[in-house]
């Protein structure tokens, strides 16, 4: 099968592409207001983040686990490695008896263009109840895998969609 590749969506105002985000990955720390949102609890609220901007990829936020309700998060098992940020841990996000599993992750020991992340928490939005940046409420970057948070400020294609596997 032959491979497709994308067409960029022209941004409109106010917006960026992530085809016009770096491979490798860049670290940009961001004065939002970013609240996560699980079984009527707010687990994770924000006013400044990290977020990682990869070609084809909306951004992931990263938060301070000051900012993130510890107490909700369990570690879970397995990991998974990225060839930028290194080894990442999952947690299940509890509260009461509903439970999002392997819904945040975090990088103990990151590469060093990486290390102001150590131990902030990212969440896969769909995992979620909701997700806001600057009370703007995110879409989840298709495909399951991928953990991006889909603005209006974000133009695409977005990696995950379906035939996006070989970008």
């Amino acid at each position: 099968m032959a491979l497709k590749w994308p067409v960029r969506d022209t941004p409109g105002p106010g917006q960026e592409s992530v085809w016009d985000y770096p491979r490798p990955p860049r670290l940009e720390r961001v004065d939002r207001h970013v609240r996560v949102v699980f079984a009527k609890r707010v687990i994770a609220d924000a006013r400044q983040a990290w977020r990682v901007l990869e070609t084809s990829h909306p951004p992931s936020y990263y938060l301070a686990p000051g900012d993130v309700d510890l107490a909700l998060l369990r570690p879970a098992s397995g990991g998974s490695f990225c060839e930028w940020k290194g080894l990442a841990g999952y947690f299940d996000v509890v509260v009461g008896e509903a439970v999002a599993a392997r819904a945040a992750w975090a990088y103990p020991e990151p590469s060093a263009q990486f290390l102001p992340i150590r131990d902030h928490l990212a969440f896969y939005p769909a995992a979620m109840d909701e997700c806001t940046v600057d009370g703007e409420r995110v879409r989840p970057q298709p495909g399951g895998f991928y953990g991006g948070w889909i603005t209006g400020d974000v133009a695409g294609p977005f990696k995950g969609e379906p035939g996006t596997a070989g970008w």
